[in-house]
């Protein structure tokens, strides 16, 4: 039987379609068994913690987006005890909004990535406009063991500086859309045991839902069209990338 994993998605949303508990069903429906639910602040990391705790192949993450940066890390730091959670993020660098001040931004990013290290957890980083500084920062205070670039939006000599580090590059719906083609070279290019694939639900829809709220069912259009990409089929893709999840969230493994 063929199962997909959403690897970042954000259950906890109210715009995702009918909810958390609908969307689960119709996840589940679509033979994806795993999620991670992505925390952002720590209002949206504890809702991720609590809609982990209520469904079996769901699990959290607890971090703080750039966009929050200003909050300080300190607000979030008391949720990493709960064994639903299993990484740090989503974290890192956005350079398009600027939401809080680039500094402290960075600030935070490095204190999440200290985090990490200390408490043996993946990282899950959101880079955006910023990739310059986001390496940066990766060599300046060690890159954790697993860490994965959430959301890829690079072509293919970021991809091969985040491989060349040693992450794991997760792909969007984004690579469905035909004016991704740097992103699709990529995808391409990226080894199957460095990749994983996500919906970010309920944003990015794939095609032929773009525009549209998304959910967890659909990371398996993401899987379909890197397989068409690959010109492989689709079972190995969702093989690989399940597999691939696992190596990168070691809480997820059997």
């Amino acid at each position: 039987m063929t199962t997909w994993t959403d690897n970042h998605c954000h259950l906890h949303d109210e715009r995702i379609p009918g909810g958390a508990a609908a969307a689960v069903q119709a996840a589940r429906d679509a033979d994806v068994t795993t999620m991670i639910t992505v925390g952002c602040d720590f209002a949206t990391s504890t809702d991720a913690i609590a809609v982990a705790e209520q469904f079996d192949g769901v699990w959290a993450t607890v971090g703080l987006h750039p966009h929050d940066a200003i909050n300080g890390v300190e607000t979030i730091a008391m949720l990493f005890d709960h064994p639903k959670v299993v990484a740090v993020g989503e974290c890192g660098l956005d350079y398009f909004y600027d939401h809080s001040p680039r500094d402290t931004q960075r600030q935070a990013f490095a204190e999440q990535i200290g985090l990490a290290h200390r408490l043996g957890l993946p990282l899950v980083i959101h880079t955006r406009d910023a990739w310059d500084d986001t390496f940066d920062l990766l060599r300046a205070e060690g890159m954790p063991e697993r860490t994965i670039f959430h959301c890829f939006t690079g072509g293919p000599a970021e991809a091969r500086i985040c491989l060349d580090l040693g992450g794991f590059l997760s792909f969007s719906g984004i690579v469905t859309f035909k004016t991704a083609v740097d992103l699709q070279q990529a995808a391409q290019l990226c080894p199957l045991d460095r990749m994983l694939i996500e919906t970010d639900s309920p944003y990015l829809a794939p095609v032929p839902h773009r525009g549209k709220a998304n959910q967890p069912a659909n990371v398996a259009l993401v899987g379909a069209s890197i397989a068409s990409l690959r010109g492989v089929d689709a079972d190995s893709i969702a093989h690989a990338t399940t597999a691939t999840t696992c190596l990168a969230f070691p809480r997820l493994a059997p």
